[in-house]
């Protein structure tokens, strides 16, 4: 499985995720062009999956698109591509909307996930995770393993623990 596209800003936990998975690629945009992301999401033939909550058109009637949820069954998990918009609730929202493209792909969304770790930055709640964090989650979802991000997540949760430290200096 091809790993993570990351869209939008390389900050926080997305360009250490891009940097620890050998098949990431980050692209920075708030907006796309149809032709150029349609292209980038299906090269090699693979199928683009959103990492995003399913989201109706009743809860969203500012979307153009009701994307279908996504199920693993369904396909191959050699051509999949995970694909991932790093930035806040309110702003990849604003990005969804602005990229109809991004609508219309199947949404993988995540149930039940532990607290962030991600301490170093204010969330409005325990289970809005980091960027790393969701992809990981999602790719131990997708290839159902959940041993094999694990050091990853540790790392993580080092590297948080080392921030918090230069912050009490």
């Amino acid at each position: 499985m091809q790993h993570p596209l990351e869209v939008n800003n390389a900050k926080g936990s997305a360009r250490l995720l891009d940097l620890c998975l050998q098949d990431s690629r980050m692209i920075e945009a708030e907006q796309f062009d149809e032709q150029l992301l349609s292209s980038l999401l299906q090269a090699d033939g693979k199928q683009a999956v959103l990492l995003y909550p399913a989201t109706t058109q009743n809860e969203a009637t500012d979307l153009k698109y009701e994307a279908p949820e996504f199920v693993l069954q369904d396909h191959v998990l050699g051509n999949l591509r995970l694909v991932i918009i790093d930035a806040t609730w309110r702003k990849s929202r604003k990005m969804l909307y602005l990229n109809p493209v991004l609508q219309q792909l199947p949404r993988l969304s995540l149930q039940n996930m532990p607290a962030s770790h991600y301490r170093i930055r204010k969330a409005h709640g325990p289970d809005q995770l980091s960027t790393l964090e969701a992809a990981c989650y999602a790719l131990m979802q997708l290839e159902q393993d959940e041993a094999k991000y694990q050091p990853l997540l540790q790392a993580f949760d080092g590297f948080v623990g080392q921030q918090m430290g230069f912050r009490l200096k």
